[in-house]
Order: C-alpha cells, then sequence, then structure tokens
C-alpha cells in the first residue's frame, strides 16, 4: 500500500495548512498526492480520477495558491457541466480559502435570474465558478470580463462534452488569456475528449488514478432478476436492507419514472430526478433527498452527476450500466470517507456479459451472487425516511438567513435544535428539515411564528 503523504510536504503558506488542519483533511488523497506538485509547479494537466477522489482540493488549491488577494479581477475560471457541481465546487472553494481575507468567489449558472448575477460580477470578484451555458450568455452581454484570468479548470470535461457544451466552452476558452495554466479533470478521457480538448492545453502533463474501490468499505452484491421482474426486485433489496438514503440508478428516463411509481405504490418514499427537469423541480428534490425527508432517489446518470450527497447508504442498480468505468462512478457515491457503504447490482441473464465486463475492469475482481429469496423484508413496518421538508414562501431576496429560520423553530415554535435538521436558504424559498414526527405541529407553529419580523407562508412538502 502506498504510504500517503501530508499536505505539508507541499510548497503551501502556513496559514493554508491550518485551514487545511481545521478542515481534517491531513494527508493527501492519490490524485492530490499525483498532481498538486504539478499544479503548483504552473504546468498544464490532465487528470482523470473518479468522484469522490479529492480533485476539487487540487485544482481549489491550486487556485488559492496562485490567487492576488489584492488584485480585484476574475484570476480563475471553473467550468462545471451542472448546477450542483458548480454549488459544490465554489462551497468547497470557499471553505479552502477561509484563511484568505475578502475572497469573492461568484456563481453563475442557469436556472436563476442574470440581474444578480450582473449586480455580483459588476461588484467584483476573484473566482468564477459557473455552468458553459450561462457563463457563455454572460460573454455575449459583455458582463464577464476574463482578461486577467491566469487558471482555467474544465471539471468533468467528460460530461460537458457528452451533455453538448463543447461549442460554448470552446468559445470561453477563446475568451481567456493564452498565457494561462488550464487544469482538464475527467472520470473518463477518451478519444474524443482527447481531441476535443487538444486545442485547450499546452503540452499537459496526464495523471491517472485507478478507478476501482476498496473492498473494504464497499460491499458489491450482484443478484440475479428476471427482467419483468425488476422493479419488484428493487423494491424487495431495499425493503431487506432498509438504507435511511438509496441512490437508484436507471438508464432511461421512462424507467425512472415507472420504478418510482412502482416503489411509492409499495408505501416507500421515492423521488425520480432525470434531464429535462425545470431547475426549480430539481433543487427541490434534491434538498429533499439530501436532507433525508426522502429514502430513495431514482436518477439517471447524467441527472446524478456531481451530486453533493455527503452520505449514502446503498446505491442499487437497477439496471447495468453498459460502461464498467460507469459502474465504478456510481457505486463510488457510497462509503465515502471513513463510511462504509452497499453497492447491490440487478443483472438479468441477457445483462451478464456487462457485469462480465465490470469484473474485467476491476482487475478480476469476480462479482459476488446472491439469491433474491435471501432478501427477506427486515420487519413488518413500511421503511419511512427520518425526517420531513417545510418550505418557506421566503429565501435570500428576504434578507432570510438559516439561523432566522432555526430561532424561529426553538424560539417561538418551542422546539428543540436537535429536532431539526438541514436548512436550505435559495433566492425565493428556504427549505428545512425537521424531524417526521414533528413534522405537522412545526409547519402550523412555524406559520404563526415571525421570521425577521414578518410571517410567511410554510407548507409541508409531501409526496
Amino acid at each position: 500500500m502506498t504510504r500517503k503523504q501530508p499536505f505539508s510536504a507541499l510548497p503551501l503558506s502556513p496559514e493554508q495548512l491550518a485551514n487545511l488542519d481545521s478542515l481534517e483533511y491531513f494527508e493527501m488523497t492519490d490524485i492530490q498526492a499525483r498532481s498538486l506538485p504539478l499544479i503548483l509547479d504552473r504546468k498544464d494537466v490532465i487528470a482523470q480520477a473518479k468522484t469522490g477522489s479529492g480533485k476539487t482540493a487540487a485544482f481549489g488549491l491550486g487556485i488559492l495558491h496562485n490567487l492576488n488577494p489584492k488584485l480585484f479581477a476574475i484570476q480563475a475560471l471553473v467550468m462545471c457541466p451542472t448546477r450542483e457541481l458548480a454549488d459544490q465546487v465554489a462551497k468547497s472553494l470557499r471553505q479552502l480559502a477561509r484563511h484568505m481575507d475578502n475572497i469573492k468567489i461568484v456563481t453563475l449558472c442557469g436556472g436563476t435570474p442574470m440581474g444578480p448575477q450582473i449586480g455580483s460580477l459588476e461588484h467584483g470578484a476573484h473566482i468564477v465558478v459557473g455552468t458553459p451555458g450561462r457563463l457563455h450568455d454572460h460573454l455575449f452581454r459583455e458582463t464577464l470580463d476574463l482578461r486577467r484570468i491566469n487558471t482555467l479548470v474544465l471539471d468533468e470535461a467528460d460530461r460537458m462534452i457528452d451533455m453538448g457544451f463543447f461549442d460554448e466552452v470552446a468559445n470561453i476558452v477563446r475568451q481567456c488569456p493564452q498565457r494561462r495554466q488550464t487544469l482538464l479533470f475527467s472520470a473518463t478521457y477518451t478519444e474524443d475528449v482527447r481531441k476535443q480538448s487538444a486545442e485547450f492545453l499546452r503540452q499537459p502533463v496526464e495523471v491517472k488514478v485507478e478507478s476501482f474501490h476498496d473492498a473494504n468499505r464497499i460491499e458489491q452484491r450482484f443478484y440475479d432478476v428476471e427482467h419483468t421482474e425488476r422493479n419488484a426486485a428493487a423494491a424487495q433489496i431495499i425493503e431487506h436492507f432498509r438504507p435511511v438514503s438509496t441512490l437508484a440508478f436507471c438508464n432511461t428516463k421512462i424507467h425512472c419514472r415507472e420504478l418510482t411509481e412502482e416503489l411509492r405504490a409499495r408505501g416507500l418514499s421515492a423521488l425520480a430526478l432525470y434531464g429535462d427537469m425545470e431547475q426549480r423541480d430539481r433543487d427541490e428534490i434534491l434538498v429533499r433527498f439530501a436532507n433525508r425527508s426522502c429514502s430513495i432517489l431514482v436518477a439517471t446518470d447524467v441527472a446524478a452527476r456531481g451530486l453533493d450527497i455527503a452520505s449514502l447508504d446503498m446505491v442499487l442498480n437497477v439496471d447495468v450500466s453498459k460502461d464498467a468505468e460507469v459502474h465504478v462512478h456510481r457505486i463510488g457515491r457510497t462509503g465515502r470517507g471513513k463510511e462504509r457503504g452497499l453497492a447491490v447490482t440487478l443483472a438479468a441473464a441477457n445483462e451478464k456479459k456487462w457485469v462480465k465486463l465490470i469484473e474485467d475492469y476491476q482487475q478480476g475482481v469476480k462479482a459476488v451472487w446472491h439469491h433474491l429469496n435471501e432478501a427477506k423484508p427486515a420487519d413488518g413496518k413500511t421503511l419511512q425516511p427520518p425526517m420531513s421538508t417545510l418550505a418557506i414562501a421566503a429565501g435570500r431576496k428576504e434578507k432570510i438567513r438559516p439561523g432566522d429560520v432555526l430561532g424561529a423553530l426553538t424560539g417561538d415554535a418551542g422546539f428543540k435544535g436537535e429536532q431539526i435538521g438541514k436548512i436550505n436558504v435559495f433566492d425565493f424559498s428556504t427549505f428545512v428539515a425537521v424531524d417526521h414526527n414533528i413534522a405537522d405541529e412545526a409547519c402550523k407553529r412555524l406559520s404563526n411564528s415571525n421570521i425577521k419580523g414578518k410571517r410567511f407562508k410554510v407548507r409541508l412538502m409531501d409526496e
């Protein structure tokens, strides 16, 4: 086993090293150890690594190391395929920059109004994180100035190209100075990605970290199923293992919808996430899954890319992926950090060839097969999520902060702090997770309480 390297082996400032300690970043992950010396040396880098490998800290530390806080101009641009990933990256960068004074990071994504974004840019920024479509819109309106960029990051480049963003990405890159550092991070590095990204990079160094997972952290189980019984088998597996949170993968959005309907008909708490959804609907679904007021998220691979779900008990491959690398990225969403995870794959007879590809890709690690009749329901009770979500019809525009909502619930409404979960504030709405057992009463009392001196409409979100 490779000995882990401490961050102190890098030429980082004492303040940054102290901040990393406070974030409990003590040792570098494989991708960090292999890419950071190159990044800090200002080389162009192509890094291939799985989701959850620590790539955001790798390019984030590189950006901050080269940033001049006194120069109030956009010095770094990070492009991401989805709004969820952009939000996650911006959040990580803010944590990494805590030791630096007045570093401004702006997120530019679709699905939110242009006006506030233009206002933020007028006030200046050091780092911009955004999606290609919205970045392109700002360049067209001449509200985004990339002339001082010294670090450009293309995060999940393969997904941006798969989603058809290449033309926008290429146009944005052309607006950046030629003398810059470019860092390309990609889960896969196909010939298509190599060809299309070649013009963006200057003598890049390639770094690849193997994509298989530690079997001690993620238990993989395979179940032989009849094709027509797949959805019933998925419900049986969930009722047997009873995970608090399950991410279930289907290969098509039609199957996502069908499976979600069947799970809900059985009394299970499930929501579907797939392409072509309104941004508001996506936000609400992701909030409810992340705050544990929905037990099962049924998603396609594209929709699930870049999700910021801290703890996931089980990944359930209801459809086998035909791409072994995609399978590895799916199951890597469980067993994060020091947690143990469970990955279950259902396979019909005609899908065994895809399982064989997965075995080969994982360097001959054999699939462990189980019989469905082993998966008995754990008890007679229907699996229920531990939390429920209250939606408040007010958000950042009304200057609402999480502390205001927590104060209203633990003050006037009289609930205990431990009964309140995650609070998410958006521009025009706020979502707060509360213990499932107090949900109705919490909705009633919060409706009759003041938040920042006003009363706002509150509703309980149900299926």
